[in-house]
């Protein structure tokens, strides 16, 4: 029989509010999925539970009676572990029984705003728990691309790449546009229009993605999805920490080597507790500069750290805080031209910074009729690239020998989202919620020669001192109603208002100064309806429509202005028809998510270069794309399993902009046509309590051009593999591990560097041969 157990005292949970439930009777495991959905909390354990549940479970009653009614006759316990989490456990007395394969997935997840099974939602949407990271060695959004379905990276450097998912990019390049995929830190959105932090995937909870346009639930910068990382939480009950190193060896380049740990516990049992993460990574360079007699050039360094604190004076009320930063530096590009080898030839280095530093309260209430959360946060990223610009420096002064162009961003966003959500099993689900944001954007860029007079001096000849503010409100909602006990349809929206302020000075030593200034005001409405049809085991069949919208703006760079119809760039809109599958074999071994969709894009924005250099955005046209995504996981009982993924779209440009380029690509810019990952793993027992684990993993990403001008050359049509095995007794262990064990070269990434005016074509080779150890104890 279940055994309950309450970790600050009985009486609180007692008094817990009433909740409607209706859980039939299934399996334990499945059953425990359905009362996490139906009382809004996370479970952690369900697949540990054997039995079934003999009778319905139905009616208004707390959480507690419902666990112990559900649990009665199991042979498990139930623990509420932190503000809405419950840990189920095997009973001590009874010996667990060997984990099925697959069976019922374990994982759920709140990127939809509510407590969810992946499986009983009409959206496509992958999660990957932070153990499954840690087995395959996963350090970051590119390193996860694999196990992340649909989620692609641009290859310009640590701290400057851009996010891609379904091939729905808007460019290479990192500009004014917002970006078309929205990276999250548990509920608190952490770019603007700024390349991905890359924020090191350290004692994560899980990686959740989203893919399709969420605008009625996240706005203006989902358009193409979501990729949020859920941060592990702090232990209110017990004591624990974790480290692990790791050093590795690139043929031909520097040594690499990491440190990273956490540490978890109490500091008022059962009611407060605190979970300190931090890493130091340093990533060996392996280019060398022979114009500048570097060897190694392009190393990158990458520390940070976390901080969070639990509060929860009952079970009904939580305060989370969490502070946060990363500080990545990375000594040189890692670009370099065809037939040149692992050499290149700059006459400047080319470094780059990427700092963000970020602190969110998030406070939750809940009743037995809905919760509230409210979640705020502030966000400081400072960014920036310095480029060698000697090829172009004739169109900015006479009297230089070599100059550089230096790009900096300092942003600083604060944020605000809460909404009310219902709970309990009804026939109406529903979520209602207001969203504000405030972002300050300093981007001043300059232009800088080094004269022969004063070789140690930078001399600004051009300047952009730009300022942007940007002020945003919204109302959402969604309402899910069930036409019958297996057929729903949901709609919802989000109405917004978007005022954004933009002021610049230009200076310049060949042409006259200019002031710009511009106020542009943004409405309107990003609608949402889905309908899904659920069968007995779980299985699902949707169509979703959804849309997506990114607010226009002012274009203030360069010496000489820009033709007047591209001093502004106008708003986008995408619109995605979807239908999907989700399908589980009975027995648990096979599992496959599949969707087909269409996407309507008008008035694409994109970010490009003008021919000295300087960036700018404008509207390259209209786009259809019509692609095809599928997830397939099979498992063994021999401990043998396979996830598989793979996106594979047609893209066709309508209506393209005269005043950009009459006849673009028939495509999307660093958007393959196909594009897919493979992970296989193994796993047994070998003696006296150890395990041994190997994994294979290898991405395919296919030949695409890294703009929409046809005169460049495609890039891509490469492979990436990492071998990886592991041994592991009880919480210490050892992981060796092989990436690009073939030694390949490959073309990942046709660009480098912008200030190229004979548009010499630039490559980005694959990162050689590279050898690794990790070891690892639990504490």
């Amino acid at each position: 029989m279940a055994v309950a157990t309450w970790v600050a005292g009985g009486s609180a949970l007692a008094a817990s509010p009433a909740i409607r439930f209706h859980i039939a009777a299934k399996t334990s495991a499945e059953a425990l999925l359905d009362l996490a959905q139906q009382a809004n909390v996370t479970l952690i354990g369900a697949g540990v539970c054997g039995g079934a549940v003999r009778g319905p479970v139905v009616g208004a009653m707390t959480l507690d009676q419902a666990l112990d009614r559900l649990l009665q006759d199991a042979p498990c316990t139930w623990k509420l572990v932190a503000p809405g989490a419950v840990q189920i456990s095997p009973l001590a007395l009874v010996a667990p029984k060997p984990r099925p394969a697959v069976a019922v997935s374990e994982l759920l997840v709140t990127a939809t705003k509510r407590v969810s099974d992946p499986r009983q939602l009409s959206v496509a949407i992958t999660a990957v728990p932070g153990a499954d990271l840690e087995a395959t060695g996963a350090s970051d959004a590119d390193d996860a691309s694999a196990q992340l379905s649909g989620l692609l990276t641009t290859n310009l450097g640590p701290g400057r790449d851009k996010l891609q998912l379904r091939g729905l990019s808007d460019g290479a390049y990192t500009g004014r546009a917002r970006s078309t995929v929205a990276t999250y830190l548990d509920d608190i959105p952490l770019n603007y229009n700024a390349p991905d932090p890359d924020l090191r995937l350290v004692d994560v909870d899980r990686v959740e993605v989203l893919r399709g346009p969420q605008g009625a639930l996240y706005g203006s910068g989902s358009l193409s999805g979501i990729y949020r990382i859920v941060a592990a939480k702090p232990d209110l009950e017990h004591y624990s920490a974790q480290l692990r190193l790791t050093g590795a060896y690139t043929e031909g380049g520097a040594p690499s080597g990491d440190a990273e740990g956490y540490v978890t516990g109490p500091i008022w049992r059962g009611l407060a507790g605190l979970r300190l993460s931090a890493y130091e990574d340093m990533e060996g360079g392996y280019l060398d500069d022979v114009n500048l007699g570097l060897r190694n050039a392009n190393q990158t360094q990458r520390s940070g750290a976390r901080l969070a604190f639990l509060v929860r004076p009952t079970e009904d009320w939580s305060v989370d805080l969490t502070f946060a930063g990363q500080h990545l530096r990375s000594a040189d590009t890692q670009y370099t031209n065809p037939g040149q080898g692992l050499t290149r030839d700059n006459r400047i280095a080319e470094p780059h910074v990427n700092d963000i530093v970020l602190a969110t309260a998030t406070i939750k209430h809940s009743w037995g009729w809905a919760d509230l959360t409210s979640s705020t946060g502030y966000v400081q990223h400072d960014y920036g690239s310095f480029y060698d610009a000697t090829a172009v420096q004739d169109l900015y002064t006479s009297f230089a020998q070599t100059s550089a162009y230096s790009e900096r961003t300092h942003t600083r966003m604060l944020v605000d989202d809460t909404y009310l959500a219902s709970r309990g099993a009804s026939w109406l689900q529903w979520l209602v919620g207001v969203y504000g944001s405030l972002t300050d954007e300093h981007s001043p860029s300059q232009f800088l020669a080094q004269h022969s007079f004063a070789p140690d001096n930078d001399v600004e000849v051009y300047g952009d001192n730009r300022y942007d503010h940007i002020a945003e409100l919204a109302l959402y909602g969604e309402a899910s109603v069930e036409i019958t006990d297996s057929l729903m349809a949901s709609v919802g929206g989000r109405a917004f208002d978007i005022h954004t302020r933009t002021q610049s000075a230009v200076v310049s030593e060949r042409f006259p100064a200019r002031n710009i200034f511009g106020v542009e005001h943004y409405q309107g409405f990003s609608p949402k309806a889905s309908l899904q049809q659920s069968f007995g085991d779980g299985d699902l069949v949707y169509a979703v429509f959804s849309e997506g919208f990114r607010a226009g703006g002012i274009n203030s760079g360069g010496a000489v202005p820009l033709a007047g119809p591209l001093v502004v760039f106008a708003p986008d809109r995408l619109r995605n028809y979807e239908v999907g599958v989700k399908y589980q074999t009975p027995d648990g071994h096979l599992a496959v998510n599949s969707a087909l969709f269409f996407d309507d894009w008008q008035d694409i924005q994109t970010d490009q270069f003008r021919s000295s250099g300087i960036p700018f955005t404008t509207n390259v046209g209209d786009a259809d794309i019509i692609g095809f995504e599928t997830e397939v996981g099979y498992h063994w009982q021999n401990g043998l399993a396979m996830q598989l993924n793979g996106r594979f779209a047609h893209t066709r440009i309508t209506h393209p902009n005269p005043d950009f380029i009459p006849s673009p690509v028939n495509g999307l810019p660093g958007a393959p046509a196909g594009s897919g990952g493979v992970v296989l793993s193994y796993e047994r027992a070998i003696r006296d309590g150890w395990q041994l684990r190997l994994v294979g993993e290898t991405t395919y990403v296919g030949r695409s051009r890294v703009t929409f001008d046809t005169t460049f050359q495609a890039m891509g049509g490469y492979v990436r593999t990492k071998l990886l095995a592991e041994i592991r007794k009880n919480d210490l262990g050892a992981q060796l591990f092989i990436t690009n064990p073939t030694n390949a070269f490959s073309d990942t990434f046709a660009f480098g560097n912008p200030f190229n005016p004979t548009q010499t074509q630039q490559i980005t080779p694959q990162r050689p041969r590279t050898f690794g150890v990790s070891l690892f104890a639990t504490y």
